[in-house]
């Protein structure tokens, strides 16, 4: 194993993570339900599918596209949702 990617993902996605929809979410539905473990479960996951997903395509894509114009692009799309965001059209 590569520790030094290891680490500089987990600390990318650790600090991405943090205070975002997901977790608001996850707070709304321990609450409401007063099932923090069965929140917990379904949390993990649903992030561990959603991440195993990402890799796949990431891996596949990288094969076809350099990955700084993999870079650029999402970028792109962070900052267009954003002004959309912004000016509330979604």
């Amino acid at each position: 194993m590569d520790w030094k990617i290891f680490l500089a993902t987990f600390g990318a996605v650790f600090f991405a993570e943090l205070a975002d929809k997901t977790q608001i979410v996850g707070i709304g539905m321990a609450a409401k339900t007063g099932k923090p473990v069965s929140v917990w479960l379904g949390s993990v996951s649903a992030y561990v599918i959603v991440t195993i997903i990402s890799v796949f395509l990431g891996a596949v894509l990288a094969k076809f596209i350099r990955p700084e114009l993999i870079r650029y692009i999402g970028a792109s799309l962070f900052i267009i949702i954003g002004f959309l965001m912004l000016f509330k059209v979604i």
